[in-house]
């Protein structure tokens, strides 16, 4: 899964900052996805997470736009 090895490459993390990053990576999926589509979208839940955004619903909301914008 792209989100677990960019969790590894990231930083260290605790368990239940892990925990949050992939449920919002699950809760981000879309159908037809490419792997490349997946990354991008697992590198825009950790930058958004490392610029302190830590509430759930608004990762997800965040997440889903291209970073930059």
């Amino acid at each position: 899964m792209p989100i677990r090895q960019k969790l590894e490459d990231a930083a260290v993390l605790l368990p239940d900052e892990v925990d949050l990053l992939m449920k919002v990576f699950a809760a981000t999926a879309v159908d037809g996805e490419t792997d490349d589509d997946r990354e991008k979208r697992a590198s825009r839940i950790i930058a958004n997470y490392q610029l302190g955004i830590r509430d759930e619903k608004e990762l997800i909301e965040l997440s889903r736009r291209p970073l930059g914008r």
